[in-house]
């Protein structure tokens, strides 16, 4: 009989809103690594991660990165 595992499957696509003219835009994010910044795709806005955040996605999207949805430490 084959065990079900109970680690929750990683959810790899977020929702970013940007701070700066409120678009929010789907994206997909990266498994492997941590985004630091991201242009925005309606006013060109630079977005870096907050001070205590590793990544764009845990400061402004919707899902947390994959790599903290694991509970691993911080890219």
């Amino acid at each position: 009989m084959l065990q079900q595992s109970t680690t929750p499957a990683l959810i790899t696509r977020s929702v970013i809103t940007c701070p700066q003219c409120g678009h929010a835009q789907a994206e997909e994010m990266p498994t492997d690594a941590c985004q630091f910044f991201y242009d925005c795709t309606k006013c060109g806005a630079v977005l870096k991660a907050k001070p205590g955040d590793c990544c764009v996605y845990c400061s402004f999207g919707t899902v947390k990165c994959p790599s903290m949805q694991g509970g691993a430490s911080c890219c």
